[in-house]
Parts: structure tokens; C-alpha cells; sequence
């Protein structure tokens, strides 16, 4: 299916026109308790992180992402699951995401995606599938389907990075060198479309093959482009914190400071989890009752 018009024409993208301000007035009802203010740097932190998604779900690079550019797509993406999500968590107050994370089913996904191998798992899952054929005519037919997707993959930026994390509450946190080993993992496994993209010698994708050139750039072009800045940029950001991470933990190897301190908010939560789990035993009956 090939969008009619042109490329630059704005359209409302009534979903994210609700849900960008909806955000902003539950943070602020949100962190009005003393104990969850945020600092300066918490609030320039998530305010940009809903700039930063703005800026990637409205026109234009909304409107050349869905019907365009795959180029375009990919920018969108990048920003939603490489800035956006570590933004808006370094810009919570701790208490606050205590609090967020605390009911046990949001616990219990906690418990899974800050551990490697299923977040590396969740979010090849999802960046490939989302970008196959169908879901991207999928996206590109319906408002809602692409809204859909686009929240899919903010939610995989945020398990993304969950490992990496340390300001999520959790009792095995991994160590300096395991967080930094981890995210060069997540630039390199899910990024493997790049590279069909790259050698690819046609469009791939129905909705963004026009027959002429968007911004100059034929569609062949347009998806060479696009594999080149995904791998290019995944490598390029998750490597840099990933190296910023490790030698931060070298350099006080030698001292008395502790690179990873134990927090009491972790010990708190192991401490609600084995309450959780201990209620529960007490409400199954035995093995090999009836």
C-alpha cells in the first residue's frame, strides 16, 4: 500500500496528543509528596524524555515513518527504545519507582527482564518482529495498529535497558562488568535485520516502495541507509555506556568505595518477594493431597 500525498503533509496523531500531556499531569500528581520530588536533573530528565518522544511520534518523522521512509522508522525506533526509556527512569524518583514496581504482577515481569537472557530474548522478539513484512503494512494501514506497535517497542527500550539499570529494584543486580558485557550483547543479536537491509537489491517493504525518491533518496537507498544507521547507532550508543559503566567500576577498584552498593530498597523487595512467597505455600495444600 503506497501513501498518496506528499511526504512533509501533517496529519494529528490524536493517541499521542492524548497520552504525551496525560503523562506529564500524572507525573507532577505523581511526585507532589515530599518523599517523591524530584531533583532538577530528575525533572529536565523525564520532561526531555517526552520531548524526545514527541519528537518521535509526531509530524514530520511520525508522518515519514508511517507511510515514507523506512529511514525515518528507524530513527523513530532508535529514539523510543535507546533515549526515551533510560530518560524517563533516571527522572523517577527512587520512591516513586519503588512504588510503581511494588504490585506483584508488575514485580513478577520486573523479576524476568532484568535478568540477560530473557531481555535479550524479549527485545530481538520484538524488534524483528515488528519490522517483518506484515507488521509494518500492519502499522502502516490503521492509526491504532501503528500506535500498538510503536508502544510495543517503548516497552521493549525499557526491558532493554532494565538490566542495565540501576535505579530498578532488584536483589540480583549484575555486576559492573556484566551490565557493560550485557549491552554490547543487546547492540549486536537484535540488529541482524541491518544487514539484510544493507544487501538487500529491492525495497523490502511494500508501504515505503513508491516508485520515486523521498527526500532525494530512492527506496533501495532509503533501506541501505536505514540498516547502516540502526546497526551504526546501536553499536554507537549501547557500546559508549556500556564502556562508561566499566570504567567507572576500574576506576574505583582500588578505593574504598563500593562501585555497586547494596540498597535498601533492594533488601526491601527480596524481603516482600519471600512474603509473597510464603503466602502462598500457606494456600497450597501439600503434594499428593486431593
Amino acid at each position: 500500500m503506497s501513501a498518496v500525498g506528499h511526504p512533509l503533509d501533517w496529519h494529528l496523531h490524536l493517541i499521542w496528543a492524548v497520552a504525551l500531556p496525560t503523562l506529564v499531569l500524572l507525573y507532577h500528581r505523581a511526585t507532589r509528596a515530599p518523599e517523591c520530588r524530584p531533583t532538577p536533573r530528575q525533572w529536565w530528565s523525564f520532561h526531555g524524555a517526552l520531548v524526545i518522544l514527541l519528537a518521535a511520534v509526531m509530524w514530520p518523522l511520525g508522518d515519514l515513518a508511517a507511510h515514507w521512509s523506512l529511514l525515518a522508522l528507524v530513527l523513530q525506533r532508535l529514539l523510543m527504545m535507546l533515549a526515551v526509556p533510560p530518560l524517563m527512569v533516571a527522572g523517577t524518583p527512587g520512591p516513586l519507582i519503588v512504588s510503581l514496581t511494588r504490585p506483584a504482577a508488575v514485580d513478577a515481569v520486573l523479576r524476568v527482564i532484568v535478568k540477560p537472557v530473557p531481555a535479550v530474548a524479549i527485545v530481538t522478539a520484538v524488534s524483528v518482529g515488528s519490522l517483518t513484512t506484515g507488521a509494518v503494512g500492519w502499522a502502516a494501514g490503521s492509526d491504532l495498529a501503528r500506535t500498538l506497535v510503536q508502544v510495543l517497542v517503548l516497552l521493549a527500550g525499557f526491558v532493554l535497558w532494565a538490566p542495565a539499570l540501576t535505579e530498578l529494584p532488584s536483589g540480583h543486580r549484575l555486576s559492573p562488568l556484566g551490565r557493560g558485557g550485557y549491552l554490547i550483547v543487546q547492540s549486536i543479536v537484535p540488529s541482524f535485520l541491518s544487514v539484510v537491509w544493507i544487501f538487500a537489491r529491492h525495497s523490502l517493504y511494500p508501504p515505503y516502495d513508491h516508485g520515486r525518491a523521498v527526500a532525494g533518496l530512492s527506496p533501495v537507498l532509503d533501506q541501505q541507509l536505514a540498516g547502516f544507521l540502526a546497526k551504526l547507532s546501536t553499536i554507537a550508543v549501547l557500546w559508549t555506556v556500556a564502556f562508561i559503566i566499566m570504567t567507572r567500576a576500574q576506576m574505583t577498584a582500588g578505593t574504598d568505595e563500593d562501585p555497586d552498593p547494596l540498597r535498601w530498597t533492594d533488601v526491601e523487595r527480596e524481603i516482600e518477594r519471600a512474603e509473597r512467597r510464603d503466602r502462598r505455600s500457606r494456600w497450597l495444600p501439600p503434594q499428593g493431597d486431593a
